[in-house]
């Protein structure tokens, strides 16, 4: 009987693909007008594939799920969903922090090639084509609604995506299915996301190319990583904040003592130093222009507040305790988190189908037999740099070879 794949993204796309390859009868069904909606604005567009790195280092990236996904990242890893986009026409190159990009920047050619992929091998699609329910009868699959007939199936494999990027379909479906049919949900949250913070606005647009943030929670790290942050309207953003809030997707961010070091290259004797020699070279001068010289304008006001040192004043007043309040503030910069952003701007979901109740070595449900899932429906989600992608292509490969 045929094989049914709910959902025409990464995950469903490969476990069709898988699935059909293997010899089955293979339908996808996807409630969209096109396939890979969400991949053609993943990497800004360009679509960071994978990562190129080990089973094992890839494991190290996994916020949740690392146990239940070791057999299936080392069954299908990394190489081989290269191997894979290569043997079907798609040129790779690999980039800052091992992350994998078609050579032409296109996501689209992701899309392309998996839809190629998948025609080769005898699947077949229907776009526009919204499933209601997934039937099953004596703890079988029986096949699916959809909103206007049945279509019978012994094999199901629900790869809807989360609640991320909702304007791509990402609508919570699978979650409804599956919770319909006795699995328990893990609540969704939204993960690498913007995160709102207090009292930085006035710093919007400015990107810190190489500063270190600090997270800290009940007097333990969290988190401490250097790298590239963006101040926005509403809070901070960027690749370590986006990393920090796979962290904290299921915490509140309020309780989490962050700060920022601006001048990480410089120690607080050499900090001093520098200030010292900037005083004394523009002595005359107040020290929001002094500052524009360590910071942008916008953010040396920011400093500077947080140091209690007024704008106007002229640098040959700034006292010895002024100076050491203002070193503080370039190493330790408190950052004043308030929540994470939500569902539409949030990369991807934290949360999902309760992974207890999932076979690892095929993605089979221990409940209703014949139902698989694959992707971001399961509660597995890592940091960004081609890992969550990844994810999907390892679970729906499994999932489509484990259909019977």
């Amino acid at each position: 009987m045929r094989k049914i794949i709910i959902g025409g993204g990464a995950a469903g796309l490969m476990a069709a693909y898988a699935a059909a390859s293997g010899g089955h009868e293979v339908l996808l069904l996807e409630k969209n007008e096109k396939l890979g909606k969400k991949i053609y604005i993943t990497g800004k567009g360009r679509c960071n594939l994978t990562n190129d790195c080990p089973p094992d280092e890839f494991l190290q990236n996994v916020v949740r799920g690392g146990k239940f996904l070791t057999g299936a990242i080392y069954r299908f890893p990394p190489a081989e969903t290269m191997r894979f986009f290569e043997e079907h026409g798609l040129a790779l190159k690999v980039e800052r922090g091992s992350r994998v990009f078609p050579v032409s920047d296109h996501a689209s050619d992701v899309t392309k090639t998996l839809e190629r992929a998948c025609r080769a091998s005898g699947v077949s699609f229907r776009l526009n084509t919204a499933v209601t329910e997934i039937a099953a009868e004596g703890g079988r699959v029986q096949g699916v609604r959809t909103e206007t007939e049945f279509l019978p199936a012994d094999n199901v494999v629900l790869a809807t995506g989360g609640l991320s990027y909702p304007s791509t379909g990402s609508t919570g479906d699978g979650y409804r299915f599956a919770a319909a049919l006795g699995h328990t949900l893990t609540p969704c949250t939204p993960s690498l996301v913007g995160i709102e913070a207090e009292g930085v606005s006035a710093a919007q647009g400015i990107s810190v190319k190489n500063c270190v943030l600090t997270a800290k929670r009940g007097g333990k790290l969290l988190f401490s990583e250097q790298g590239e942050l963006l101040f926005t309207h509403y809070g901070v953003s960027g690749p370590l904040i986006l990393t920090l809030s796979a962290l904290l997707s299921r915490d509140t961010p309020q309780q989490t003592v962050c700060t920022l070091d601006f001048k990480p290259a410089l120690d607080e004797k050499k900090l001093g130093e520098r200030l010292l020699r900037d005083f004394s070279e523009r002595a005359n001068e107040q020290m929001k222009n002094v500052m524009r010289g360590l910071l942008p304008a916008q953010l040396a006001m920011l400093v500077l507040r947080a140091a209690g040192i007024r704008a106007e004043k002229q640098a040959n007043a700034v006292t010895q305790e002024e100076r050491m309040r203002l070193i503080a503030a370039l190493k330790a910069f408190p950052l004043k988190l308030k929540k994470l952003r939500g569902f539409e701007e949030a990369v991807i979901t934290s949360g999902g189908v309760d992974l207890k109740e999932v076979d690892p070595k095929t993605m089979q449900s221990k409940i209703v037999r014949g139902l698989f899932f694959a992707g971001e429906v399961l509660d597995a989600d890592a940091f960004t740099g081609g890992f969550n992608l990844q994810i999907a292509f390892s679970t729906g490969y499994l999932a489509g070879k484990g259909v019977e």
